[in-house]
């Protein structure tokens, strides 16, 4: 067997054993329930309902990934090596990098469906929009074709696994995305009384931008859970990759901030510059100096996840920029193959048999 065809075997076994998890499903109807009651949540500011619901739909989808990231991929490698069943795979011979490597594609396979169809549950719920007043109407499309998909996607779920004997999780998330955007497809055609219109009055590329680079978080997240999970149980690895995700979130306030202090600080302290004559540049000594040392390597080194967090500049109505959207890809991409290779290198001399 050739190496593309081991790379693709892992692959294709992770994927359909981390669909068959219940916690993807679970989680998926959960985040589906939370981002509908958004809506209606949103309604209760005194400003924008609209830019509330971006915010809460958003943070929904992204909590959601995060969660069903860390469980899907702790349990893909964890459980083969506490079950020795890893050793029947490395002994073929494949390679651990290899076998590292599979495993992350195939849990960011799953974890591809679980958010693209969040996403697509809350671009039908955002062009449905917040009735802000009584007489608002109803956008009759989104309720009617979105109950219908629902619909149809347990019934195809119940009927295969009670005929067929297939997880009726896995099938029910399968066929949930592609009629999600059908639903989804159909609510931008008609209008809120079913009255056809044009598919770009309620298409909205920006948040469909937001989204992508959500999803990007979430699979540097995943090999952050692949690489503790080498060398770490469950409960640790889950400990391990929420506490990355919260230092990622607040990486800014906890080294940027205080850093930014100290060398405004200091700068307050050093004499005026002559009237025409260049900026004096700021100088640290003693304690702040290797403080302020010790904060840039801390804010340096910790994933910072707020990056890919753009829900403010769509809400400000901002053009996010391409060059943006290009290094803020490239670094998700850097923090993925530092991650991988973190778990390649720990994965190495771990005792499997």
């Amino acid at each position: 067997m050739s190496t593309l065809e081991q790379l693709l075997a892992i692959t294709k076994n992770t994927f359909q054993e981390s669909m068959r998890q219940p916690v993807l499903f679970v989680v998926a109807m959960a985040a589906t329930l939370f981002i509908i009651l958004s809506n209606p949540f949103a309604t209760f500011t005194l400003e924008n309902d609209q830019r509330m619901f971006v915010d809460i739909g958003l943070s929904s989808v992204f909590l959601a990934g995060v969660i069903g990231a860390a469980f899907i991929a702790t349990n893909v490698l964890t459980r083969e090596i506490d079950n020795k069943t890893v050793l029947t795979v490395v002994s073929k011979p494949v390679p651990r990098p290899l076998f590292i490597f599979g495993k992350f594609l195939g849990v960011a396979g799953s974890v591809f469906i679980l958010m693209v169809y969040l996403v697509l549950v809350f671009m039908i719920v955002e062009v449905h929009g917040s009735l802000e007043t009584a007489a608002a109407k109803y956008h009759l499309p989104v309720i009617v074709f979105g109950l219908s998909g629902m619909i149809v996607a347990f019934a195809a779920g119940i009927w295969c696994n009670f005929f067929y004997g297939w997880t009726f999780g896995a099938t029910t998330l399968t066929a949930l995305l592609p009629i999600t955007g059908l639903v989804y497809l159909l609510c931008l055609v008609f209008s809120r009384e079913f009255g056809t219109q044009s598919i770009g009055l309620e298409f909205e590329p920006q948040l469909w931008i937001a989204g992508g680079m959500l999803f990007m978080a979430i699979l540097a997240l995943t090999a952050i859970a692949i690489a503790a999970s080498t060398r770490l149980g469950q409960v640790l690895t889950l400990l391990i990759t929420c506490g990355f995700f919260m230092m990622g979130l607040l990486s800014d306030w906890i080294f940027a901030r205080p850093a930014a202090a100290i060398m405004a600080a200091a700068s307050k302290n050093m004499p005026v510059a002559e009237e025409g004559a260049d900026a004096l540049p700021v100088v640290l000594e003693g304690s702040d100096r290797i403080q302020y040392a010790l904060l840039n390597f801390g804010h340096m080194v910790t994933p910072n996840f707020q990056i890919f967090w753009l829900a403010d500049a769509v809400n400000q109505e901002h053009e996010i920029p391409v060059g943006y959207i290009g290094s803020t890809l490239l670094y998700g991409v850097l923090l993925i193959v530092a991650a991988l290779s973190l778990a390649v290198i720990l994965f190495q001399r771990r005792e499997v048999g």
